[in-house]
């Protein structure tokens, strides 16, 4: 084999693993971005699950608050 053949192999040998190498970290930051998402989708979730749920209580907390305050008029227009 010549020199020069010996060195385009070597090149080409080179190249094709630095070629692997690049898509194999390529494929782990797309999986990482892609996990990363996921994660913060669940999160986005949880929180606006949370949210709706304190949302609830603060419904049922001003309808209970304002019936109070209408037995509390009530009775004080009753003492007039």
């Amino acid at each position: 084999m010549s020199r020069t053949s010996k060195v385009v192999l070597g090149l080409s040998v080179l190249l094709t693993a630095a070629t692997v190498a690049g898509v194999h970290v390529k494929q782990r930051w797309d999986q990482q971005r892609l996990h990363d998402g996921v994660i913060r989708d669940i999160q986005r979730q949880n929180r606006k699950r949370e949210n709706i749920r304190l949302l609830g209580e603060q419904i049922k907390l001003t309808k209970q608050l304002e019936a109070e305050r209408e037995m509390l008029l009530a009775k004080g227009s009753q003492k007039t």
